[in-house]
C-alpha cells in the first residue's frame, strides 16, 4: 500500500471506533492528558479539514486549522468530516503537491508523503486512543502496522515531547514479547496498558 491507501485505513479504522461511542460515552477519559473523547474527537475532525485544506493548497490560512464542535451528533460529524479529508487526499496529483502545516513548521512546505505520513501515524494512535476510552480495540490489518512502526521511531525526541499539549510523550521502553502496535505505542509515548482512571 502506498501512503494514501495506508492512511485511508487508519481514517476509516478511527471511524469504525468512533461510530462505537454512544451519547453516554462523550465525557469518558482519554489517554490523551486533560482531552475528554468529544474532545479528542473534535481535535481529531479539526485536523482531518485542516490537512485536507493542506492538500488543496490551503493550509497556510490560520482558519483551515481552527478547533471545530462536534455538535450533537459527534458521531455524525466525525465521519463527515474524515471522509472530506479521505476525498481530498484521493485527488489527482495529491502526491506531487507539498503541504503548509503551521502547527508543525510555519515556514515549511512538506512533501505529500511526508505530510500524510505525519497524518497516518497520527490515526493509528488516535484510533487505538478512542478505542482504549471505549474499552475496545482496534482491528488494523497487520500490513498498516508494519508501516506505522518506521513512522513512529522516526519522531524526534527530546524536550518537544515533554511540553503541555505535545502530540506524543516521551518513549516508553517495550516490554518482552510486544507486538506492533504496542511498540508503536510505546515509541510515541502512550503506554499499551492504559485504563480509565478508576470510577470512570
Amino acid at each position: 500500500m502506498d501512503i494514501v491507501q495506508l492512511d485511508r485505513a487508519a481514517v476509516l479504522e478511527s471511524v469504525r471506533v468512533v461510530e462505537q461511542a454512544g451519547p453516554g460515552d462523550w465525557d469518558r477519559p482519554t489517554p490523551c492528558d486533560r482531552w475528554t473523547l468529544r474532545l479528542l474527537v473534535e481535535h481529531m475532525g479539526t485536523q482531518h479539514l485542516g490537512f485536507a485544506a493542506a492538500a488543496r493548497g490551503e493550509g497556510s490560512e490560520p482558519a483551515a486549522w481552527e478547533p471545530r464542535a462536534a455538535g450533537n451528533d459527534p458521531v455524525e460529524w466525525y465521519r463527515w468530516v474524515a471522509h472530506a479529508l479521505l476525498d481530498a487526499f484521493a485527488q489527482p496529483g495529491v502526491l506531487e503537491r507539498r503541504f503548509a502545516l503551521p502547527e508543525i513548521d510555519a515556514k515549511a512546505r512538506f512533501p505529500a508523503t511526508t505530510a500524510i505520513g505525519f497524518h497516518f501515524i497520527d490515526y493509528v494512535v488516535h484510533s487505538w486512543d478512542v478505542a482504549a476510552a471505549l474499552g475496545s480495540r482496534t482491528a488494523f490489518a497487520p500490513a498498516v502496522l508494519d508501516a506505522a512502526l518506521p513512522v513512529a521511531l522516526r519522531v524526534p525526541g527530546g524536550e518537544r515531547r515533554e511540553q503541555p499539549g505535545a502530540a506524543f510523550r516521551p518513549a516508553l521502553g517495550p516490554a518482552p514479547g510486544d507486538g506492533t502496535l504496542r511498540l508503536v505505542l510505546s515509541a510515541l509515548g502512550r503506554s499499551p496498558d492504559w485504563l480509565p482512571p478508576h470510577g470512570s
